[in-house]
């Protein structure tokens, strides 16, 4: 009987890579994340940091326990080049550090209106209903980011937390902060009692209805998986991505509450990403599931985009 170790032959892809050996040996049964491990093994890198591709074609690896090194169409003496990615940063992270910004901006403005402003008012009941709000939501994210959210990447290079986190310190941190909690905010002048709770409702049941469908996308994979499956329930019906769609009907009910156009202004910023990313998971879905997933027209607002 043939043995069933193959040597697969090892090439660095861009800069050099310390200590990669020219070839590693491995089984044919073992799974594709063994590659992954002797690799970082034997260059004393993380695993996370390593880009493995198909030295015949270009294709990349998975680092997956459900494949194995047969079924990627390794052989014997196959060449794979392998890329060090660079630092790596883990998503969790990545979020936590994001949504920290508007929780530690927010209150900075509002309660240093004093030094910020150089006034001695109080703030008004709608900017103090505009902290709640605020709050709310990115400790909702926060949370949400610890105990709910599953991760198919581990990591992202570390480089591009700047990147990422400028939307949220600066759009929904910074600018939105500055101009809600000013004197002359319109947030700042007497209420219309009607629209604000109208506001406040909304903010309210979009960010339950958004919870849910967290919830609904992350029971479809499963623990330390990155398989995925069709998401079904409330608003899936309707949009590939009801998880956007409460997130934006949730900061209009900010706007009602606020008036300021710091909202808008941060809310177009982070619609134009969703819609590209709405975009985008409509076409792995329809890819990925060509027979069974019922294919949407629209991806965030039914009858708009």
């Amino acid at each position: 009987m043939a043995s069933s170790e193959i040597s697969l032959l090892l090439r660095p892809r861009g800069r050099p890579i310390k200590n990669l050996p020219e070839s590693i040996t491995i089984k044919r049964e073992d799974t594709a994340e063994e590659i992954f491990r002797k690799i970082a093994n034997a260059s004393k890198l993380s695993i996370h940091r390593l880009r493995v591709t198909k030295g015949s074609d270009g294709s990349p690896l998975p680092n997956t326990t459900a494949l194995t090194v047969h079924d990627t169409g390794l052989r014997n003496r196959s060449s794979v080049d392998v890329k060090d990615l660079g630092p790596q940063i883990a998503w969790r992270t990545v979020f936590i550090v994001e949504y920290l910004g508007p929780l530690l901006i927010h209150p900075l403005f509002y309660f240093g209106r004093p030094l910020i402003y150089g006034t001695s008012a109080p703030p008004s009941q709608l900017q103090t209903i505009t902290l709640v709000l605020c709050m709310l939501h990115f400790i909702k994210r926060e949370m949400e980011t610890l105990f709910v959210h599953r991760f198919s990447l581990a990591t992202m290079p570390a480089r591009n937390i700047f990147k990422n986190s400028a939307h949220y310190w600066l759009a929904s941190g910074l600018n939105l902060a500055f101009w809600s909690y000013a004197p002359s905010s319109p947030a700042a002048r007497p209420s219309n009692p009607l629209i604000t709770y109208t506001g406040v409702a909304m903010f309210l049941i979009s960010e339950l209805a958004n919870l849910q469908t967290h919830f609904i996308l992350r029971d479809l994979r499963r623990p330390g998986s990155t398989e995925r499956g069709i998401p079904r329930g409330i608003g899936f019906n309707l949009v590939t991505c009801p998880n956007y769609l409460f997130e934006t009907m949730a900061w209009v009910g900010v706007w009602l509450v606020n008036w300021s156009l710091s909202t808008p202004f941060f809310l177009v910023i982070a619609f134009v990403q969703m819609a590209a990313w709405a975009k985008k998971k409509e076409r792995r879905y329809r890819k990925e599931f060509p027979e069974t997933y019922k294919k949407k027209r629209y991806t965030i607002i039914p009858g708009v985009i």
